[in-house]
């Protein structure tokens, strides 16, 4: 985590929505969740994004994806 951002590196081509899909699997798939309960709601051509998770509180996420101890 890097000043409150959770930092990913997809190796997904940035082509036709590639990397996004890949981010949502990833995203979905460490979370134990569904890839419908997560979106990008903005950036989706950036690499900076923002995502919308439903059914997952932000502490757990944070748990989750955060730096590893």
């Amino acid at each position: 985590m890097h000043d409150g951002v959770i930092k990913i590196r997809i190796a997904a081509p940035a082509v036709e929505n590639a990397a996004n899909r890949a981010l949502i699997d990833f995203i979905a798939q460490h979370l134990g969740i569904a890839n419908r309960c997560v979106r990008v709601v903005a950036g989706g051509a950036s690499r900076r994004k923002l995502l919308e998770i439903d059914g997952v509180a932000a502490d757990v996420i944070a748990a989750m994806l955060g730096p590893r101890a």
